[in-house]
């Protein structure tokens, strides 16, 4: 197999180490995935997101000219994002549409949809504001709502 930057290639971990986690590329080639390049969240420990002999899809970052290879998971993970964001058509979860028009009626006013959607977030707000309460307790309701 022939290795080249910015390529995307799978590996197994054959170590793990305190900076990162070595990937075995086959044909003896070995990469370094840093520390940096685990995960999309804060790594502070890889051996948290890697155990040895993970199967992981890595994209290649440089190989350097002592043949030193760096790994990026992170990268690889991005780029699959992208290819199925690209593919699939983006929808927003129905429990996020606000329908300001009805396929029947009239077009509103600019002035009437801004009056729909703020009626709309009023009422997300205070459905918050009662979750909030609820979990605070009833010392925070005596109390007027001080400490």
């Amino acid at each position: 197999m022939l290795l080249e930057p910015g390529k995307i290639v799978t590996g197994k971990v054959t170590g793990i180490s305190p900076f990162g986690a070595f990937v075995s590329l086959g044909e003896g080639k070995t990469g370094l995935v840093h520390i940096s390049e685990v995960a999309l969240s804060y790594v502070k420990n890889v051996s948290d997101f890697l155990k040895e002999n993970d199967e992981v899809k890595v994209k290649i970052i440089s190989i350097d000219d002592n043949g030193k290879v760096s790994l990026s998971i992170k990268q690889a993970l991005l780029e699959e994002k992208k290819k199925n964001a690209a593919s699939a058509p983006a929808r927003v979860p129905k429990t996020e549409r606000v329908e300001f028009t009805k396929k029947s009626e009239a077009p509103l006013s600019f002035e009437d949809m801004m009056s729909k959607f703020k009626q709309a977030s009023d009422e997300k707000m205070q459905d918050l504001k009662r979750g909030l309460e609820s979990k605070r307790g009833s010392s925070y309701r005596r109390s007027g709502g001080s400490f």
